[in-house]
């Protein structure tokens, strides 16, 4: 069996098993944030959770990148440059600006979620800097790049801004939830999910590849359940929650 039969045989059973996860998420939410419960084992605080099951993402792929047979296009430095734009604020920034970062995050999460990192790092950096042909120079200008980084860096914006209106609504020392009603959050109860899947389907446009593609799918997998988990806890723990407000897409789910 060649290197790339391999390799599409796995990428064949992650996308399996995101397909699987979809439709397991709607039953068993996860239990992490809000949703913590016990019965999941050992915990840590959830900064330093989300450090080392966010970290695996930057290290794996940034691996691929150095010692890739095709890292030294400007290409590769432009996938590489997206993805740590994504993972270096997600693993050193964003969980320390928690202002609830000592909550306990059950440990077995951790490692579900670093061993994510540690194999979508795996699909997405070994296709791109060795296994695909390289892309070449123009690619920075095809429209196919240059559609899924405004959709990518979009996303980010999103992402980052639902981040810090979040953050917002808490002071110092506390460590509730609260209702928002600035940015997205007027239409949607998570726009930061929303925000995280425009990032990767952007991916999937701009490296225009059935790993990017199965990236943006797992994303949608995991994310769209856990929307729907976390407007009916709103739901059931407000009773001011604004009735037409979405789920997840403005006006429409």
């Amino acid at each position: 069996m060649t290197d790339a039969t391999f390799y599409n045989v796995l990428l064949f059973a992650w996308v399996v098993f995101a397909a699987v996860s979809f439709v397991l998420l709607f039953f068993v939410t996860a239990p992490y944030g809000r949703h913590n419960r016990s019965g999941w084992g050992w915990q840590i605080p959830s900064s330093i959770g989300w450090l080392v099951m966010e970290s695996p993402a930057v290290i794996v792929f940034g691996l691929f990148f150095l010692f890739g047979k095709y890292s030294a296009t400007a290409a590769s430095m432009a996938f590489f440059l997206l993805w740590e734009i994504h993972y270096v604020h997600r693993t050193f920034i964003f969980p320390f600006r928690r202002r609830a970062g000592y909550k306990p995050m059950p440990v077995l999460i951790v490692l579900f979620s670093g061993a994510f990192n540690v194999a979508n790092g795996y699909f997405q950096g070994y296709y791109l800097f060795t296994l695909a042909e390289p892309y070449p120079a123009q690619w920075l200008i095809d429209p196919r790049f240059l559609i899924g980084a405004f959709i990518f860096f979009t996303g980010f914006a999103i992402n980052v801004h639902s981040d810090n209106t979040l953050f917002s609504l808490r002071k110092p020392g506390e460590t509730g939830y609260k209702v928002s009603t600035s940015g997205l959050f007027r239409w949607v109860s998570a726009p930061n999910y929303l925000g995280e899947i425009l990032e990767w389907t952007g991916w999937a446009f701009a490296t225009w590849s059935l790993p990017g593609a199965a990236f943006a799918f797992w994303t949608a997998a995991n994310l769209i359940p856990r929307a729907v988990s976390n407007h009916r806890w709103c739901r059931q723990n407000f009773p001011e929650y604004p009735n037409d407000r979405k789920i997840l897409v403005p006006f429409v789910f």
